[in-house]
């Protein structure tokens, strides 16, 4: 959900966001069909653009050195966040992009709550569309963090992947110092695992979330055009900004569940950014150009059809999530300290509205 996320923190779309909601709705629109989940990772590995080119030892030694920094990462993030604390630290998986491409089209099926295959043309053609999007995606993720699969050593759910040729392609255009980027990088990841680790209702919250937001409602062609002439008409769609469109297409539980979904992404985005600026400095050397490099990349000018795709699958509206997601943490820690701020992990009821989230004192005197 990465160039986009060719841009790093873009460079990690989570399946939940943008990805899984593409994905699911092409599915709906085709009449309920599932996706040949098996063809659509053999499609999407087929056209995926290959990686930067680098000799057999400099790709061995980066992914030794991703493995050592995800571990490396784990005690100052559980430090700053206070979360996971006395849980086992598991192994990263460290993967090129056809690995990536397996292991996402594994993974979506569980969280979407369908079945891993399904069959005949229409599965297929569908596993095209959805194969079309994790080959873009492959290009852009840096890492990932999926609690909905489980890990090949432990069997346990929740496994922390890192994409190594894109990782080597960031750090390359960015020209910043490759083991400090890639420690950085794993600062945000882990802190993903964390969160999840820490709080294991998170997942079945999401996939909660999703399967309304991706279900069938049941509403009629009459229904749905009514809505959107009555949305058009009072000015609604327009005064919800990037919900807007979402909204004339969704029913008024859907809606609410997409907003979850968003809220929950804001949080887990802000967190880890927040989290990141904390550890940096006294982990990361040159933090401060790889912050500086990186967020001149986030706002770099992209031509009209990259703008068009980052539009169709969310991206800018995953962007603004790491800007406001942050300045809420930021904004709870400074006013109560973190160990008051991890309230917001206790239940549903305690995560932040999406008003909260631009009002974050509200939050404060809402939950706290």
């Amino acid at each position: 959900m990465t160039e986009a996320q060719t841009e790093i923190h873009q460079a990690e779309i989570q399946q939940a966001d943008a990805p899984a909601g593409a994905v699911a709705a092409s599915d709906n629109e085709r009449g309920g069909a599932n996706i040949d989940w098996e063809f659509a990772s053999s499609f999407g590995r087929k056209i995926a653009r290959p990686g930067p080119r680098v000799t057999r030892y400099t790709m061995e030694q980066t992914q030794a050195e991703l493995a050592a920094a995800s571990r490396r990462a784990e005690a100052p993030v559980r430090e700053v966040t206070g979360l996971a604390d006395g849980l086992p630290v598991p192994a990263a998986r460290i993967l090129d992009r056809s690995g990536w491409i397996d292991a996402a089209a594994s993974s979506m099926p569980s969280m979407l709550g369908i079945e891993r295959g399904g069959r005949g043309v229409m599965g297929k053609v569908a596993g095209v569309e959805a194969g079309g999007l994790l080959a873009f995606l492959s290009s852009a993720i840096l890492g990932q963090y999926d609690p909905f699969s489980p890990d090949p050593e432990t069997g346990e759910p929740g496994v922390l992947m890192l994409v190594a040729p894109n990782i080597i392609a960031v750090e390359r255009q960015l020209r910043v110092v490759p083991s400090d980027f890639r420690l950085w990088v794993c600062l945000h990841e882990v802190t993903h695992r964390v969160q999840f680790s820490a709080n294991p209702w998170l997942p079945g919250y999401m996939q909660d979330n999703v399967a309304l937001l991706t279900g069938d409602a049941g509403e009629s062609t009459a229904d749905l055009v009514g809505r959107i002439t009555e949305s058009l008409r009072s000015g609604r769609s327009r005064e919800k900004g990037v919900f807007g469109l979402m909204q004339l297409v969704q029913t008024p539980e859907q809606y609410a569940a997409l907003e979850r979904v968003m809220v929950l992404g804001t949080l887990l985005e802000g967190h880890a950014d927040h989290v990141m600026d904390a550890v940096g400095p006294a982990h990361v050397p040159t933090v401060a150009t790889i912050r500086a490099a990186f967020d001149r990349r986030r706002t770099r000018p992209q031509n009209p059809i990259q703008r068009v795709i980052r539009a169709l699958i969310g991206m800018d509206a995953k962007m603004s999530q790491y800007i406001r997601g942050k300045a809420f943490v930021d904004a709870v820690v400074d006013e109560v300290g973190m160990a008051a701020f991890n309230t917001v992990w206790t239940s549903p009821e305690t995560m932040p509205t999406m008003a909260e989230i631009g009002e974050p004192h509200d939050w404060v005197a809402r939950v706290l």
